[in-house]
């Protein structure tokens, strides 16, 4: 049994108490080993259109190299020192950011608009993790929960100097502020990890609708709960964070590595 095999997942999304709208968009493509969560910015309509934008072009480049080798002709420089998956994905990022970048170009009512994006895209045996912006990527193994992302944020920035301490930063008026996305400009920096998979692990992809309000440790828990199936886990993560407030859309993603 190879790793797309032992995959389960579910997801929930919702947009809050205090939006009309929702931003999020997301993509759950387990035939290729492939899921998202992007955050978008820029307005009601921008931040959706922004995000399903950057989830679609990664989604296609992904489905496109599926199969592919390093030897196929790359839009980019191909990394060496990374997997094949991580290639795959940090390509796919940039080229998001491209189309979003075609996007505003064709209309200027969607100028300033921008997005997060996560991913995780899985190989027959392990995993590689994509990042731009502030949503994330947690593993829980063995009953702990470990964030595999750092937040492109300026809060997270401050966390990591020893300016603000995390229950600070989660209060801080400027705690939306992000410091990389996907916007159209420039290729974005992405930041990409190798993730090695074992049978137990429940992976979480989340926009910050959810750990902004809902404490690691609750995040866990809820995660946690083995008796529960993974939708209703998606579920029950959405309900605390409306429960603490809702102020933003929120998005979570499980994938479960199944034990074979």
């Amino acid at each position: 049994m190879t790793l797309l095999q032992s995959l389960s997942w579910a997801v929930s999304s919702d947009p809050g108490l205090k939006r009309t709208s929702n931003e999020d968009s997301y993509s759950t493509r387990s035939d290729i080993g492939l899921f998202i969560v992007a955050d978008g910015m820029g307005g009601h309509v921008a931040g959706e259109i922004a995000s399903r934008v950057a989830v679609e072009a990664i989604e296609a480049f992904v489905q496109e190299t599926a199969g592919a080798d390093k030897n196929r002709t790359w839009p980019f420089p191909f990394d060496p020192a990374l997997s094949l998956e991580a290639n795959r994905l940090k390509a796919a990022f940039r080229l998001a950011n491209r189309r979003i970048a075609s996007a505003i170009s064709d209309s200027q009512d969607l100028r300033g608009m921008a997005t997060t994006a996560s991913a995780m895209l899985f190989g027959a045996h392990d995993g590689s993790v994509g990042h731009v912006g502030d949503s994330r990527v947690y593993v829980l193994r063995n009953g702990i929960l470990d964030q595999i992302t750092q937040d492109h944020s300026w809060v997270e920035e401050q966390v990591r100097a020893g300016m603000l301490s995390p229950s600070a930063a989660r209060q801080h008026p400027w705690r939306n502020v992000v410091t990389r996305a996907l916007s159209g400009g420039e290729d974005p920096e992405v930041d990409v990890t190798e993730a090695t998979a074992e049978a137990g692990d429940r992976y979480l992809l989340c926009s910050d609708g959810l750990f902004g309000v809902v404490p690691d440790a609750r995040i866990a828990e809820i995660l946690g709960n083995a008796a529960a199936p993974l939708d209703a886990i998606c579920r029950d993560l959405v309900d605390a964070a409306n429960e603490a407030g809702g102020p933003d859309n929120i998005t979570a993603l499980v994938v479960q590595i199944d034990v074979p």
